[in-house]
């Protein structure tokens, strides 16, 4: 039985789904589709003042690498200040952790998601878009956020208060 998953991914600088979250662009490089589940990449172009508020996800290990820009990257035991090429691992077993771009320029981050799914959440949440089409951000009412939270929910992901790591 050939292995469906044993064929190479090539994905071109303008390839991918681009999806809008929270005023970035995740672009999706590698889904667990095409990897038998083993793992995601995915490309987050970060504005000024973006970024994920508190999460944490028990199931998944993601790591992120700074292609350009800073990201500040706080958890319960931290707060480290990621800049060009440096390398964050957030490990399995659910550590809460946020980043936030605090800087005037955009940021860019290779996320790598181990096992894959993550992105199918991404997917789920985000509204897809052009590659460089930003969507500001919209005020989050309290029926999204209950969309929200129980999207982030189905795929293993737990949200925290905007204020939860200080």
């Amino acid at each position: 039985m050939e292995n469906s998953g044993n064929v190479l991914v090539a994905t071109g600088p303008h390839d991918g789904d681009n999806l809008s979250i929270a005023g970035g662009i995740y672009r999706i490089l590698v889904s667990g589709k095409q990897t038998n589940g083993a793992f995601a990449v995915i490309e987050m172009s970060v504005p000024a003042g973006g970024g994920p508020g508190p999460h944490a996800h028990a199931g998944f290990q993601e790591s992120f690498y700074v292609i350009e820009g800073e990201v500040e990257v706080k958890t319960e035991e931290t707060t480290f200040t990621a800049t060009k090429g440096a390398f964050v691992n957030i490990p399995l077993g659910g550590m809460v952790h946020c980043f936030k771009n605090k800087s005037a320029n955009l940021a860019k981050l290779l996320c790598t998601v181990v096992p894959a799914g993550l992105e199918e959440m991404f997917m789920e949440i985000g509204k897809p878009v052009k590659a460089g089409e930003y969507i500001a951000p919209q005020p989050i009412d309290e029926e999204t956020l209950k969309k929200f939270t129980a999207i982030a929910e189905k795929y293993g992901q737990k949200l925290f208060p905007p204020n939860y790591l200080g």
